[in-house]
């Protein structure tokens, strides 16, 4: 079922669990994370950053939506990181249920101009929006000093950013960065201060840079009010070493033979991945979904449209 990400994330904020999203970037992680979702009776978020989307093309999207509306479990569809607001509405168009609006590497009052134009554009066609303030950093860091560099999140300030956006989530810089991390870098998340910005603020956190993160941590974190992280590094990394590894072997050459253990893996993480976050089963919270685009009826066992 499609939901929006603001419909999708309420019952992880209220329920004390939190939503996974996936970056996308072929159809091979697409049905995986989706098949181990439903497993798992756990909500999902698929995730299109700019670069996949360019990557995989416009004729690839059909596929994404048309999968995400018949799973058996919520779904969301949303915009990764939009660096723009053309990408912002190039994403409405095609009927995203989402949006990332990504000015935190602006000036503050850039990054509120962008974001609250992003939220008033979105909100007409009953889009939520997710904003982000502080620093995460690049992918992929290369070096201990680039995660010095990082600016994390003031309580005060974020709730100025949302008051003055209204967006529907806020990723956070809170202990984690992009892909990655380099040889000898353990995270750690900032308790206190998610604690903090989500007394501050009043509506669910995001946590990017999910991959690496210590799963204790992380399950900490949901419970303080982070009800979406998002996941892309140890799916990828799990995904393409099992091709490796199947490929080290010259006479590997039908897909239906290669494939198949990679998308065992990525299931593997989906499903580890759910547990931590303390989504499996969580389906279950999910009775009807009150606003946004085409709003439908959802039941278990049903999937039926009023």
């Amino acid at each position: 079922m499609l939901f929006t990400g603001k419909d999708i994330v309420a019952p992880a904020y209220e329920h004390g669990f939190a939503v996974a999203a996936y970056n996308i970037s072929d159809y091979g992680m697409l049905t995986a994370v989706l098949a181990a979702s439903e497993a798992a009776d756990s909500p999902v978020i698929l995730l299109i950053h700019p670069d996949d989307w360019k990557f995989v093309g416009d004729q690839f999207l059909p596929s994404v939506f048309a999968l995400a509306a018949s799973a058996s479990v919520p779904v969301a569809i949303q915009l990764d990181h939009g660096a723009s607001l053309e990408q912002a509405a190039a994403s409405l168009r095609h009927g995203f249920t989402s949006v990332m609006i990504d000015g935190s590497l602006l000036t503050f009052e850039e990054n509120i101009a962008i974001t609250r134009a992003t939220v008033e554009m979105a909100h007409r066609v009953g889009v939520s929006v997710e904003g982000e303030i502080g620093t995460i950093g690049p992918r992929d860091p290369q070096s201990l000093d680039e995660m010095r560099d990082f600016v994390y999140t003031e309580p005060g300030q974020a709730k100025q950013f949302v008051e003055s956006t209204g967006v529907d989530l806020l990723a956070v810089a809170v202990g984690t960065a992009h892909g990655v991390y380099p040889a000898g870098f353990t995270p750690e998340l900032k308790l206190d201060l998610i604690a903090a910005i989500t007394e501050t603020v009043g509506i669910p956190l995001v946590l990017h840079g999910g991959s690496g993160a210590v799963d204790e941590q992380v399950s900490a974190a949901v419970k303080l009010g982070v009800a979406k992280m998002n996941i892309s590094a140890d799916m990828k990394t799990a995904y393409f070493t099992k091709l490796r590894e199947v490929l080290a072997d010259p006479a590997q050459r039908e897909p239906l033979d290669i494939y198949p253990p990679a998308l065992a893996v990525v299931q593997q993480v989906v499903r580890h991945k759910a547990e931590v976050l303390g989504a499996v089963g969580a389906a279950a919270h999910y009775d009807y979904r009150p606003s946004g685009i085409g709003a439908r009826r959802w039941s278990q066992d049903a999937t039926v449209q009023h």
